[in-house]
């Protein structure tokens, strides 16, 4: 019996082994480049510290100082007043009394005055809101012929001076017997306040989203519900700001006081001009009557300054 020997099968022919491929090298990275600060740029970034605040602290200082002589000087008698300055009260402060407060609320000519600043400012604060937001509305968001050659026309009415305006309007409010009289003052505050109303809070009122306004529409409210209720809610950062530009302006106008005011229940600024005419020498008047006129105005602007600050910025980019 004859074997076969086994047949080897066939082998394929001998291959080279593979060669490993290299990366090629990274291209390098362009050199970054250094940007060199300005030297003002590098005194301002160590003065950003300690140092900026302490002098920031001393600017105020020094703007504050004239509102602080006058506060000290109000609490000082008329011959500490006449004797020695303000700054005497740190080495005696003895000195300190509320005789002068005590009498300017004696003065007839002075509370009657604050009075009649009262009569004026509120009004026309309340009248220049209550006008400029319902036309600040209607141009932002309802259509009307010549909508927009309307608001050109308010905006240029924010260049023409008050000073323009003094005898024509002194015509008009004889002619129609509002002329020196609280009314007329009131008249005038508010329409020279009107443009620049209209003009911030249409600007304010065009930013909120319309979106929003046709959500309110699709659920039925009209226009007068669409502006109370959400217009309004929302505008109140930029109608608080007004009003504080608005009752700052009033409270401390002399001008159109002096021209259109009844003299004999003139405001505050006439007042104080009047006592500062006739009594050179009633620094115990003059000082507390002063800081009154100016600590109200102050309180409101603090009682606000929360949506004030927010108002300002309101509007200035669209």
């Amino acid at each position: 019996m004859t074997t076969t020997p086994p047949t080897n099968p066939p082998t394929d022919p001998p291959t080279d082994p593979p060669t490993a491929t290299r990366p090629e090298p990274a291209a390098a990275a362009p050199p970054a480049t250094v940007r060199r600060r300005s030297p003002a740029a590098r005194i301002a970034a160590r003065l950003g510290g300690g140092a900026a605040q302490v002098f920031l602290i001393a600017v105020a200082l020094f703007w504050l100082m004239p509102t602080i002589g006058l506060l000290l000087s109000s609490l000082r008698s008329p011959a500490d007043i006449n004797s020695s300055g303000w700054w005497r009260v740190f080495t005696a402060p003895a000195q300190l009394t509320t005789d002068n407060y005590a009498a300017l609320l004696r003065n007839e000519t002075i509370t009657d005055s604050l009075w009649s600043t009262v009569l004026i400012t509120v009004p026309a604060t309340v009248l220049v809101v209550v006008i400029g937001s319902f036309a600040g509305y209607a141009f932002a968001w309802m259509e009307f012929p010549g909508r927009d050659w309307w608001f050109l026309a308010v905006v240029g009415l924010l260049v023409v001076p008050v000073q323009v305006a003094l005898v024509p309007v002194s015509k008009l409010f004889g002619a129609i017997g509002v002329f020196e009289t609280t009314l007329g003052v009131v008249l005038f505050h508010t329409a020279f306040g009107l443009p620049f109303a209209i003009f911030l809070l249409r600007n304010f009122f065009a930013e909120i989203p319309r979106e929003l306004l046709e959500a309110a529409r699709l659920d039925g409210a009209g226009e007068v519900r669409l502006f109370t209720r959400v217009v309004m809610p929302l505008g109140g950062p930029a109608i608080a700001s007004l009003g504080i530009f608005q009752f700052l302006w009033v409270w401390n106008d002399m001008l159109i006081a002096l021209i259109f005011a009844d003299s004999d229940a003139p405001p505050i600024t006439v007042a104080l001009q009047q006592q500062v005419r006739q009594f050179g020498n009633n620094i115990d008047v003059l000082a507390p009557g002063a800081f009154v006129s100016m600590a109200i105005p102050l309180a409101v602007f603090f009682a606000f300054q929360r949506q004030f600050v927010s108002g300002v910025m309101a509007g200035a980019v669209k």
